[in-house]
């Protein structure tokens, strides 16, 4: 362990912020220190085991985060997003060359430079500090919702989840009303389990749904993955970068 601190670092500006952490938790400080990426870290992008487990680029960034008192399943996604890009920038450079496809079908390469994706703005002054809980009234029924922004802890147990359920069930996947469940922390106050989803299931009107997620939408901090391409012909277009493991590895 001692030998990681003789790896050069660099500091990581989260999209939070740190705004949404508890105050003890070392994520508050709304910046994550990562050391650069070397072969060890690669035989993690390659390892079939991680891979197949699809946790390889959890194992990486466990790796490279300076600070080993931060825990990975606090993350908000949109930190953790953050992180990706910059640990793909600190590992290759901001050049990043990808397969997509054009209009025909093709397959065609496509470059964009990484250090263009910018936060998504956030009107901080309007949230409050240090806590993941936000309170909103649904425009059609009324109903008090306090909602959170996912970590990535449970992002990985809706994965399980919806792993599970594809085992015993050929229905159709519950992905829009899993989510939402664990978006709602309490429904007019009242917090339990089993109210909330009930509430999802039964009586949440489409309409109210969908300006729950707008409203989640425009308060969640992110980082914009969409940016601009460049394509062999000299033509730009806007593409959304997708953040698998093959991100990680450049066109050779």
């Amino acid at each position: 362990m001692a030998n990681d601190t003789k790896f050069p670092t660099e500091v990581v500006e989260l999209p939070s912020k740190g705004y949404f952490y508890p105050k003890d938790n070392p994520l508050a400080s709304g910046k994550v220190e990562m050391k650069y990426m070397t072969a060890r870290e690669e035989d993690i992008l390659t390892s079939p085991n991680l891979l197949k487990q699809g946790i390889a680029i959890d194992k990486l960034l466990e790796t490279l985060i300076v600070d080993k008192k931060i825990n990975l399943g606090d993350l908000l996604i949109g930190d953790k997003n953050a992180l990706i890009v910059a640990a793909r920038i600190l590992a290759y450079g901001k050049m990043y060359e990808f397969v997509t496809f054009d209009d025909s079908g093709e397959e065609v390469n496509a470059t964009v430079d990484l250090t263009t994706l910018n936060d998504k703005e956030i009107d901080f002054d309007k949230l409050s500090p240090n806590t993941n809980e936000f309170s909103f009234t649904l425009p059609n029924s009324k109903r008090e919702i306090t909602l959170k922004f996912l970590t990535h802890k449970d992002e990985k147990e809706l994965e399980r989840e919806a792993t599970v359920l594809k085992k015993v069930s050929s229905t159709l996947a519950k992905t829009m009303t899993s989510r939402m469940k664990r978006i709602i922390a309490s429904v007019d106050g009242n917090s339990e389990k089993q109210h909330i989803n009930k509430f999802v299931d039964n009586e949440l009107l489409s309409v109210d749904s969908l300006e729950l997620r707008k409203y989640l939408n425009s308060i969640n901090p992110d980082i914009n993955m969409t940016t601009i391409a460049t394509f062999p012909d000299g033509r730009e277009e806007e593409v959304a970068v997708e953040l698998t493991a093959q991100f990680f590895w450049p066109s050779a």
